[in-house]
């Protein structure tokens, strides 16, 4: 597993390339190794998953009868929807490299948006935390939470403009699958597999 120097590393590449300097590829491991070493990035995130995790069984729970209860079964059920929501965009992004002849550039978008994720999921995770916590700014940190979103967008954007050049339409196609099935999928499954408050 990547050392967290080595995490620090990637990441601060990442920025690079989302300022749009190119010295950032540099700082990634574009290798068939350093493709496989990038899905490390899931379980770096795993520590940021908890909270989220902790605050929506909160939500959950506060949305069920009294006396409702949740165990393991609950927190596996939320793994599985995140490494379907990690692996699905990824799947996605492949098609669209196919349909585009983009086939050599998927690895690279695959390890940028892999390592992108660490990140956000501790920005998230944060987030996470304020709400569980009784601060009473619930409208300030849904504000908060819309920001994170319009971020995911923006550093997406401009990391697919880094590697596809100018070409709106395409790098608007590749953040959109990177996103929109996220959100169409998510409380659909959610709701399969029990996890949704409602």
């Amino acid at each position: 597993m990547p050392s967290y120097a080595e995490v620090r590393f990637y990441v601060s590449g990442i920025w690079l390339l989302i300022k749009g300097d190119e010295q950032g590829f540099k700082q990634l491991d574009l290798s068939d190794r350093g493709l496989l070493r990038s899905f490390w990035a899931f379980v770096w995130c795993l520590p940021a998953m908890f909270v989220t995790w902790a605050w929506w069984r909160m939500m959950f729970l506060q949305a069920m009868p009294p006396g409702t209860k949740t165990g393991g079964l609950f927190f596996f059920r939320l793994g599985m929807l995140e490494a379907i929501d990690w692996i699905l965009p990824l799947i996605l992004v492949g098609i669209v490299c196919a349909l585009f002849g983009l086939g050599q550039k998927f690895p690279t978008m695959v390890i940028v948006v892999n390592w992108l994720s660490v990140p956000f999921a501790y920005a998230y995770a944060v987030l996470a935390a304020a709400f569980i916590l009784p601060v009473g700014m619930t409208g300030f940190l849904a504000l908060l939470h819309l920001s994170l979103l319009v971020a995911v967008v923006v550093a997406l954007t401009r990391v697919m403009r880094m590697l596809c050049g100018p070409q709106p339409l395409l790098v608007t196609a590749l953040v959109m699958v990177l996103i929109v099935p996220d959100m169409l999928l998510s409380e659909v499954l959610q709701r399969f597999l029990g996890v949704y408050p409602s």
